[in-house]
């Protein structure tokens, strides 16, 4: 069973080695020593979300301070290419289970949209808040997938600053996929950005709300370079769609491998 994930709070991991002492404190360390209730010899691991892991074992729990002797360092290569899910605001949490799911299959970060058809807006001290929920839901699905990245939440857009996105990724080589239910392309057959370009290129998934995407974004969007495509047979949630495309790109990018 892989060890459990716990964050670094604010301590760089970068002048850490093997046989060195880490301490977690503050609200992991409670986590981990309280809630949790870790003891000696149990495995932990602590990351610092850019890619950094520490791997260690606990030596002692005093309350909330968890020492931990490391005994390795496992640095991970930045992804390529970075998959942005772009998810629409959706009423129920759906967005929120979205991007929880998405960020446990995979997605390397994510991008809020007010669509056309979101019936939740984001404004003012609302759109404050619930970015601070997106963040919060993706560093605790990042933890839960064991990952020692976490996903970045964007600042959220409007379909004319999301065309212009479009635009720059594509200008830079890289690949956005609208889905939608009409298109006649399969996800697994869209081609996937050239690897080994400097700097990565990104492959943006563009997942609409409950009402789907109007024909007026579509056309903004494809106008912009983008291309759509369907999942399968079946006409998925807003909460669903994004996951499962997310895990499709993963499997073909080998991922998963």
């Amino acid at each position: 069973m892989s060890a459990p994930v716990f964050l670094a709070e604010g301590t760089p991991l970068a002048g850490y080695g093997v046989d060195s002492v880490f301490v977690l404190d503050g609200t992991e360390g409670r986590h981990a020593g309280v809630v949790q209730r870790r003891g000696p010899g149990e495995r932990i691991d602590v990351v610092d979300g850019a890619g950094l892991r520490l791997e260690g074992v606990v030596e002692s729990v005093d309350g909330e301070r968890v020492r931990l002797r490391v005994q390795g360092v496992v640095a991970e290569e930045p992804p390529e290419p970075v998959v942005t899910l772009v998810q629409a605001l959706a009423k129920g949490d759906r967005d929120e289970q979205a991007v929880e799911a998405a960020t446990e299959t995979g997605a390397d970060a994510v991008i809020p949209w007010q669509a056309e058809r979101s019936i939740v807006v984001w404004r003012g001290a609302r759109a404050a808040k619930s970015q601070a929920k997106w963040v919060a839901t993706v560093r605790a699905a990042a933890k839960q997938a064991r990952r020692a990245r976490v996903p970045q939440v964007a600042e959220p857009v409007t379909t004319r600053q999301l065309a212009a996105r479009v635009r720059d990724v594509v200008g830079a080589g890289g690949v956005v996929v609208v889905l939608h239910e009409e298109a006649v392309t399969p996800l697994r057959e869209v081609a996937l950005p050239q690897q080994g370009t400097s700097p990565a290129a990104e492959l943006l998934v563009v997942v609409g709300p409950e009402g789907g995407i109007s024909a007026t974004e579509v056309e903004a969007l494809t106008s912009a370079g983008a291309v759509t495509a369907r999942l399968g047979p079946h006409v998925m949630r807003t909460s669903t769609a994004g996951p499962v495309a997310v895990a499709i790109l993963s499997e073909r990018l080998g991922r998963w491998s």
